[in-house]
This record gives structure tokens, C-alpha cells and sequence, in this order.
């Protein structure tokens, strides 16, 4: 096992990471930005070390710097989180190269499954369902018209390197082609420095159903049961759950085996996500996979009971997993909430500022995952999430009725968060009877209930 980690990242996911180290007496290592200097991540850190200015491509961008800093204090492994560098996998070689330990895959299979259209490949080779598309890249836009007379309407048109609902675009009819494909691979050369795309069929009134799955070096996979995520505005998961109220037990088993079948065939290994799209009548196809920890992955442990960060570091250390598949169950129900900092009735515009006062909610079943603290000032150069709030109870009503509760004491003075908002899907009827889809929000009016209030 390892004796000092390094946490490349900030944030909930850094704190999560360093209190999983605490827990498995393991020395951590926090880095930050400039603008980080009294992140929470930095104080609760046994050591911390400045990698850069705030633009985040000086400091948690930069893999010199944070080699550097891993090689400076004598960390062993480099934990990456979620976003920043932890699906790169140039990074991921860096980081072997200086004989490090990368807590994730390896490089290879980051790049193998970080192309979507090459990720694609592999699951059709591996008989799993894909939703029909493209056979790769798309390289120009007459060939995307041939592909969309093939595939029909309606489309969508989706950079490889993509994440974030980044480089997506949706098309309805072949008038609107042109300009959707040629947008979307300049918003993906924008963001990931890469503009190549692939397109495939828009599955109509689709659930966004992802699996965790776990992998140790001695070909052991299994699958962690199913997340709920077809809560989302603009591509992005708002709430996440599980199990998923949609799913039957048998289309969850199915999908379960799948999901192992995908990352065996491609020789994964730690924690990632297999992702899919199930349809109204409950046909699924893989959509991509995540090679990394989650987001939402608190879901997953309160339904299952397993610490997924200290997983990734015994798995990462060289350990076998200490149990098989018929050892996991799921038990009762669980859902996450992402808080951020942003005004749902400006167009959710980012709110940055000062927390004058803050309360945090409490109590049976709920649990709080955040950096912030009274005090602190949320810095307007990275992602407004600044907290998840994570309930389970014995039943999904159980859950939702907690979560409502929760919900309601969280408190902020100083800063507007999306809190209120989060507060009018959980009470929707349709939500609250488990019918919803990707497209619940732009059905459903929520901002228009918030403006009324």
C-alpha cells in the first residue's frame, strides 16, 4: 500500500479523496492554484503545494507541475478525481513514465475509450448493442449526408474527444446538417483541441443509464448496479439516483452483465462507468464510457456500501477485489443533488462570492460531500458545483421526502445556488412518480414555477 498520495484536483472530490487517505492511513498531498490558497482541500491536506496561477491551464492543467510536485514530496501515486486530468491520457503515461502510479487506467485504454468513435468500435466487437450511427469518424459534411440518409432523423452529431455535453449537437431534419455538424466540430476543437466527430441516431424519450463497474489487475470486473441520470439541463446531470425507477429487474440484470462484457473487452481496470441510453421500450445501447470516478459515485456507495475512492487506491496498489459479483447487493434507495453556484432565474448564471453564513443540513440518511465553509469565497474561474447532498432511505419515497428535507436546510447567505430550483423538480409529479427522461426539463417548466414563487 501506499504511504503519500498526491491529489491532483480541488474541490469536493479532493476532500473526498484526502479523507479516504486519512481513513486508510495514507499521507495526502493537496496542490493548488493561487486562487485556491484557503481552499478547504489545502487546510485538511497534510501537505500542500502551490502548482500555479488560476486559469486552470497554468495550475490543474499543467502535468509538469504536477509531476513535479508528486516527485518534489515523495508521493507514490497520483489520484487524478473526476475533470481536469483524469481522462487524459497523455498525463496517464507521464505519470508512469517518472514511475509514479496513476490511480485509473492505463493511458492506452483512457485513449482506446476517450475516442468515442474507436470506443464504439470495440463494443460492437464485443456484441454489445450501440445505438446506430456512424462506423467511425465523419469526415466531411458530404459524408455526413450519406449518413443521415442512411440513419435517418432525428440525429445527433458528437465530437470523439467530447465530455460535459460539450461538441453535441442535435439534428431534426437534413436542412439543419450543415451547420450543426460544422458547430459542433468547432466547439470540439475549441474545448478538447480536437475537432473530429461521429454521428449517430437520436433515440427518442431515452434514459440516461449508467453502470459503475470495478476491475483489479487479475481480471477479476465486476458491476457496482445502476445510476439514474436523466435528470439534465444542456447535457449536464442535475440528480442522480438509484436504483433507477425505470428499470425492471431483468433489463437491470441484463445490462449489469453488459457492462462487464465492455470493460473486460477492452482489459480495464479500477473504477469507470459504463454508460448507456435505454429507449421507451426498454432497449438499451452503450453510449460511452468514463474512465475515471464519477461524480455522482456517493450514489453508488450509499446503495451498496463500498468506499469506491479507497477501492480505486487497493486496486491501484496492486490488491485483489475481496469479493465477486453475488457478494454486492443493492439495498434501499439513494439520490444526489448537485448544489452549485448559480441563479436558475438568469439563465443559471454563475454566482461566485462570498459565504457570509452557511448551514448545513443533517440528520439520518443524508450526507454532504462540499469544500465550502463559512467564509469561504467561491472563485469565479472553475465549476459551480460546490456541494453534493446525498440522501438514501429504505424506499425511493423515503428518499425523496429526505431529500426534500435536506434540501430545504441547506442554507447560503452571500451566494445564490440552484437549491430552489433542485427543490421544484424533486416536488413535480411526474418526478416524483419515477416518469421522467432527458427531456423532463425542457417539458416541465421548472424555471417558470421558480419565477411564479
Amino acid at each position: 500500500m501506499f504511504s503519500k498520495i498526491l491529489v491532483a484536483n480541488r474541490g469536493e472530490i479532493a476532500v473526498r479523496i484526502i479523507r479516504a487517505c486519512r481513513d486508510m492511513g495514507i499521507i495526502s498531498v493537496a496542490v493548488y492554484s493561487q486562487a485556491d490558497k484557503t481552499a478547504l482541500h489545502t487546510q485538511i491536506a497534510d501537505e500542500a503545494i502551490c502548482i500555479g496561477p488560476a486559469n486552470s491551464s497554468q495550475s490543474y492543467l499543467n502535468k509538469e507541475a504536477i509531476i513535479s510536485a508528486c516527485l518534489a514530496t515523495g508521493a507514490q501515486a497520483i489520484h487524478p478525481g473526476f475533470g481536469f486530468l483524469a481522462e487524459n491520457a497523455d498525463f496517464a503515461n507521464m505519470v508512469k513514465d517518472n514511475n509514479i502510479v496513476f490511480i485509473g487506467p492505463d493511458g492506452d485504454i483512457i485513449s482506446k475509450m476517450g475516442d468515442k468513435a474507436q470506443a464504439r468500435k470495440t463494443v460492437l466487437e464485443a456484441k454489445v448493442p450501440v445505438i446506430p450511427g456512424s462506423d467511425g469518424i465523419v469526415k466531411n459534411y458530404e459524408e455526413a449526408k450519406k449518413i443521415a440518409k442512411r440513419i435517418g432523423y432525428p440525429l445527433m452529431v458528437k465530437a470523439t474527444a467530447g465530455g460535459g455535453g460539450r461538441g453535441i449537437r442535435l439534428v431534426n431534419k437534413q436542412k439543419e446538417l450543415e451547420n450543426a455538424f460544422n458547430t459542433a466540430k468547432s466547439e470540439a476543437k475549441s474545448c478538447f483541441s480536437n475537432d473530429c466527430v461521429y454521428m449517430e441516431k437520436f433515440i427518442i424519450e431515452p434514459h440516461h443509464i449508467e453502470f459503475q463497474i470495478l476491475s483489479d489487475n487479475f481480471g477479476n470486473t465486476v458491476h457496482l448496479f445502476e445510476r439514474e441520470c436523466s435528470i439534465q439541463r444542456k447535457n449536464q446531470k442535475l440528480i442522480e439516483e438509484s436504483p433507477s425507477p425505470f428499470l425492471t429487474q431483468k433489463l437491470r440484470n441484463e445490462m449489469g452483465i453488459a457492462a462487464v462484457k465492455v470493460a473486460k473487452a477492452v482489459g480495464y481496470k479500477n473504477a469507470g462507468t459504463i454508460e448507456f441510453l435505454v429507449d421507451k421500450n426498454h432497449k438499451y445501447y452503450f453510449m460511452e464510457m468514463n474512465t475515471r470516478i464519477q461524480v455522482e459515485h456517493p450514489v453508488t456507495e450509499l446503495v451498496t456500501g463500498l468506499d469506491l475512492i479507497k477501492l480505486q487506491i487497493e486496486i491501484a496498489s496492486g490488491q485483489k477485489l475481496k469479493f465477486s459479483q453475488k457478494d454486492i447487493k443493492q439495498r434501499g434507495h439513494a439520490i444526489e443533488c448537485r448544489i452549485n453556484a448559480e441563479d436558475a432565474k438568469r439563465n443559471f448564471a454563475p454566482c461566485p462570492g462570498t459565504i457570509n453564513a452557511l448551514h448545513v443540513p443533517g440528520g439520518p440518511g443524508v450526507r454532504v460531500d462540499s469544500a465550502v465553509y463559512q467564509g469561504y469565497q467561491v472563485p469565479p474561474f472553475y465549476d459551480s458545483m460546490i456541494a453534493k447532498l446525498i440522501v438514501n432511505g429504505s424506499t425511493r419515497k423515503e428518499a425523496i421526502a429526505r431529500m426534500k428535507r435536506a434540501i430545504s436546510e441547506f442554507l447560503f447567505d452571500g451566494i445564490i445556488t440552484n437549491a430552489d430550483f433542485q427543490l421544484e423538480i424533486l416536488r413535480d409529479a411526474d418526478f416524483l412518480a419515477g416518469k421522467y427522461d432527458t427531456g423532463f426539463l425542457q417539458s416541465h417548466n421548472i424555471v417558470e414555477r421558480l419565477n411564479k414563487m
